[in-house]
């Protein structure tokens, strides 16, 4: 790249060892400002100074006394200082010192000339399941600075690479578009990313001195077309507020069937082939069901441990992708009667007859009086009998109920009993 050449006037503020600013005026042949870098304690440096050339530095100092000295040092480091006697010329990777009244500034310069950014290609190599491979035909070589030790450290260029992907989207199935930057240091020809969801392009821009100096280059790529592919799952559970249904206290999935799940996938641009797994093991060997549909609800209706994953693929099936392992534990079924209730006494205390179950997926429940009169009828382990018929509530006394049901485990149960009805009001 070609820099301005026309006549540099530009100052740079230095924090001062007496808390002042001295100003030093460096005048050269490029007409862009140096760009101030403030490094770490450990490197014993006050300032590092980035230069866009190293022709004709000439330097001005005010703000310090007539009495500072200045010293050079080089790459060995401050140990190996040399007096100057003259300072209205200054050089390129080279460190200075300014002590005054027994304080010490140690500053250094870099030519950025000397490791310039270069335009060229941005080319894509490969892009597999993992990772996009790019090839950079320009040069952008490591720029360094020496530490007061003499420690070679490097500067960060902050060289821009972006490009779009998609990205889940909270723990909902969605996938939003996303611009992903990664920034580099220097580019030693290859640029290894991870591989992109969606087409795309990649656009190589920098440093932050050309930057600076209102010069940057930007470079772009040709389209990608991906091939790598993810998803974004989520399973959700149907509650129901059954107070008379027996729940578990975890927090997993299942519980008392039927269990009704909600299974839902967004998957990226390159996936083609898409199926819902449920296996009777962790590893997926017996697998007992597959759906293709990204979104599918399903009810578990018997008892048992089972394991359910989202899985992807894209045309070829070069790349596959697969969520985590999602468990649903079934438990046993069970069924208790209660033999006695109060309808009608006291509002919300023991007004209505209800079971008390879990796991039972098929329920037919008939209440008669002592004269076989049928006073209702349940076909759902959730609902209750009122103590009314026809509308009013009975009379005090004994009823019977015949139930026929079938557990998720394929228990069945025929149960009969008394119904003892107290401290109910008829009307």
């Amino acid at each position: 790249m070609k820099i301005l050449r026309s006549l540099l006037y530009y100052i740079i503020a230095l924090t001062a060892f007496d808390a002042s600013a001295v100003a030093i005026r460096l005048t050269g042949t490029s007409g862009s400002r140096a760009v101030a870098l403030e490094p770490t304690a450990a490197t014993g440096l006050n300032a590092v100074f980035v230069v866009p050339q190293s022709d004709g530095i000439s330097a001005e100092i005010s703000g310090a006394t007539q009495n500072a000295v200045w010293y050079s040092f080089d790459s060995r480091g401050a140990a190996y200082a040399e007096p100057l006697t003259e300072v209205s010329s200054l050089s390129s990777d080279c460190g200075y010192i300014i002590e005054d009244a027994g304080s010490k500034y140690y500053f250094w310069i870099t030519d950025w000339s000397k490791a310039p950014f270069t335009s060229g290609n941005l080319d894509i190599e490969t892009s597999d399941c993992s990772t996009a491979e790019l090839i950079y035909t320009g040069t952008v070589p490591r720029l360094t600075y020496q530490t007061i030790t003499g420690r070679t450290m490097e500067i960060d260029r902050e060289i821009s690479i972006s490009y779009l992907t998609l990205e889940p989207e909270g723990e909902s199935a969605v996938l939003r578009q996303t611009v992903q930057t990664r920034n580099l240091p220097y580019i030693n020809g290859r640029i290894s990313l991870p591989a992109p969801l969606c087409a795309t392009r990649f656009t190589l821009s920098g440093d932050r001195f050309l930057r600076s100096w209102n010069q940057e280059i930007e470079i772009s790529s040709d389209i990608l077309h991906p091939t790598a592919v993810s998803a974004a799952v989520s399973i959700e559970q149907i509650q129901r507020d059954s107070q008379n249904e027996q729940k578990t206290t975890d927090t997993s999935f299942g519980g008392s069937a039927p269990v009704d799940m909600l299974f839902r996938a967004a998957v990226s641009d390159a996936a083609v082939f898409t199926e819902w797994q449920i296996s009777t093991d962790p590893e997926f060997i017996n697998i007992i069901l597959r759906e293709q549909s990204p979104e599918w609800d399903y009810t578990f209706n018997e008892t048992g441990t089972y394991y359910v994953r989202f899985t992807c693929a894209n045309s070829s099936g070069s790349c596959d992708w697969y969520s985590d392992n999602y468990m649903v534990s079934i438990g046993e079924s069970r069924l208790r009667c209660p033999n006695a209730f109060s309808p009608g006494a006291s509002e919300g205390v023991n007004d209505e007859w209800k079971v008390s179950y879990r796991s039972i997926i098929s329920f037919e429940c008939h209440i008669f009086n002592r004269l076989g009169v049928k006073m209702a009828e349940l076909h759902d382990p959730s609902q209750g009998w009122d103590g009314k018929y026809k509308g009013n509530f009975v009379k005090p006394g004994v009823y019977y109920y015949v139930i026929k049901a079938m557990g998720a485990d394929g228990k069945k149960y025929n149960l009969s009993g008394d119904i003892n009805i107290v401290g109910s009001r008829s009307r």
